[in-house]
């Protein structure tokens, strides 16, 4: 796959079938489009290209509250990249972008700029400055510039149609099995391991101490999961704590790992872990004799969930 950070630095003289959309957690429904894409390409002997963009445009519409992300575009653009796809064009969005109206997008950057044959969309897919055109348009245009028009039915995963939101609203309640099913791969966390003030190092369970890096990027609900990470090429399992320490009288909210059976100074190093599956709240406890007993218990769960997950792998 090669990326180009823009339109204005795609160039080709060959007619391409491209999909346009943020992509957001490239779940279910996305590869469904992907792989008509790709397949639509090879079909025509035209180049497959995805046009995405960063910033989401709702951040920079709404605010960089408006909405958190699945996927950092790092992570968005290593997915991507797995799905076999030519092409992909990361757009930087703006308000200028934003303003271009449909029939504005479709003759500078699909037919001028892209030289597009086939588009294909989503069931929902909306465009133009204030996403007032539809599928409808969209057929339209192609009828007037000469380039065919494909729209995709939504995935489902047990009969419920597989979107976005419905990924985010399951981290959110931590039903991570859920989640990782929506998506067709493992949610992920991203980011440097930093120095923390290394209380689980006197439990005797030391923690990586994980700063993402991003204010857009989605963490579950608080509480203690299940989670995979490679390290040196070996795969480790860990028990990871989202949440504000509550023992302790913390304020602000940490991302800790604790990884069972590997010893490694992890200190600026950066890495991704895997959610496998959700175990507890986060609790307050009357003592750290109490939260150390608690992290015992946790290791005696995640020691049998790690066996199933194994067997599972196989």
């Amino acid at each position: 796959m090669t990326t180009y950070q823009g339109i204005d630095l795609f160039e080709t003289n060959e007619k391409t079938v491209v999909t346009i959309g943020t992509f957001d957690g490239v779940h279910l429904g996305h590869l469904k489009i992907i792989e008509q894409l790709i397949a639509d390409a090879k079909q025509e002997n035209c180049k497959s290209v995805i046009l995405t963009f960063f910033p989401h445009p709702r951040l920079v519409l709404q605010g960089e509250h408006a909405i958190q992300l699945l996927n950092t575009i790092q992570e968005r653009t290593v997915l991507l990249a797995k799905t076999g796809v030519d092409c992909l064009i990361i757009h930087p969005f703006d308000q200028a972008f934003s303003a271009l109206s449909a029939e504005q997008f479709i003759k500078t950057i699909l037919v001028e700029k892209l030289h597009v044959k086939k588009i294909i969309v989503g069931h929902d897919h909306r465009f133009g400055h204030n996403r007032t055109a539809n599928f409808d348009d969209l057929v339209q245009y192609g009828k007037q510039h000469g380039f065919a028009v494909d729209q995709i039915e939504a995935e489902t995963y047990q009969a419920v149609n597989v979107s976005s939101t419905k990924i985010r609203n399951a981290l959110h309640t931590a039903e991570v099995k859920l989640a990782n099913a929506y998506l067709g791969h493992r949610y992920q966390l991203s980011g440097t391991v930093e120095l923390g003030n290394q209380l689980g190092r006197t439990l005797g369970f030391p923690t990586a101490n994980l700063q993402l890096g991003t204010t857009y990027k989605l963490i579950p609900k608080n509480g203690v999961y299940l989670v995979l990470s490679k390290m040196d090429s070996k795969h480790v399992y860990g028990l990871m704590n989202i949440g504000l320490r509550p023992t302790i009288n913390g304020n602000k909210q940490t991302i800790e790992v604790h990884f069972l059976d590997f010893n490694a100074d992890l200190y600026g190093q950066e890495i991704t872990v895997e959610l496998v599956d959700f175990l507890r709240d986060e609790i307050k406890f009357d003592s750290l004799t109490d939260l150390k007993a608690q992290i015992e218990k946790d290791l005696i769960w995640a020691t049998k969930a790690i066996a199933s997950d194994e067997q599972l792998a196989q």
